[in-house]
C-alpha cells in the first residue's frame, strides 16, 4: 500500500532519530526470512542495546545521506533491514551475527561506524571483537604492566639486601648458641 507524504516524512524523521542515537549501523538483506525469525533477531538486538528495523530503501538512503553517510552502491537494493547499535557496536554486531547464524537468507550488505563505511567482512571482524568491558580491561593491563615492572625493579635492591642480612643473621645465630 502506498504511503502518504506525511507518513513518509514521519518515517524519515524516525530513521534520522535512530541514526543520530546509534554508534554503528548494519544493513542486511532479509529476503525469504520468516516473521518469527525477524522477531528473534529483534529480541537479540534489544538485548545487545540496539534495535533492528525493516526500512524502505528510498527513505533509508535519504536519511543516511542527510546524516552524512556515503552509501555504497547496491547497499539499499532488494529487501533491507537496518540494525542500530546504541551502546556497544561490537556486542551488537556479535548478537546480530549469532542471531542470524542459522539463517542463510540473511546477508550483511554494509555497515557504518562513525563516518566509516564497513563492508560485510568488516562487520564480521567487528562481531569477532571482544566486548567493550573486556577491551578496557586488556588496555588497563597493558598500561599497568610497565608501572608494575618498574616498581619490582626499584624494590629488588632492597629485597636483595634484606635477604643477605637474613642469611647472615641465620648463619650467625647457630654459632652464638
Amino acid at each position: 500500500m502506498a504511503k502518504t507524504k506525511q507518513q513518509k516524512q514521519a518515517m524519515l524523521a524516525e530513521y534520522q532519530g535512530w541514526l543520530s542515537k546509534s554508534q554503528a549501523v548494519i544493513l542486511v538483506e532479509y529476503t525469504g526470512v520468516k516473521m518469527a525469525d525477524l522477531d528473534a533477531i529483534r529480541a537479540k538486538a534489544r538485548e545487545a542495546g540496539g534495535e533492528f528495523h525493516i526500512v524502505k530503501n528510498t527513505l533509508a538512503k535519504l536519511a543516511l545521506e542527510q546524516a552524512g553517510f556515503n552509501v555504497p552502491a547496491g547497499a539499499l537494493e532488494k529487501s533491507t533491514a537496518m540494525g542500530f547499535a546504541f551502546s556497544d557496536p561490537a556486542a551488537f554486531a556479535k548478537a546480530l551475527s549469532e542471531a542470524t547464524k542459522s539463517m542463510e537468507a540473511i546477508k550483511v550488505k554494509a555497515g557504518f561506524m562513525g563516518a566509516q563505511v564497513l563492508g560485510p567482512a568488516d562487520v564480521k571482524a567487528l562481531a569477532n571483537l571482544p566486548p567493550l568491558p573486556v577491551m578496557r580491561a586488556q588496555l588497563l593491563g597493558v598500561l599497568q604492566a610497565p608501572a608494575g615492572k618498574l616498581a619490582r625493579l626499584l624494590a629488588e635492591p632492597g629485597r636483595q639486601v634484606a635477604s643477605v642480612l637474613k642469611a647472615y643473621s641465620e648463619k650467625a645465630a647457630p654459632a652464638a648458641a
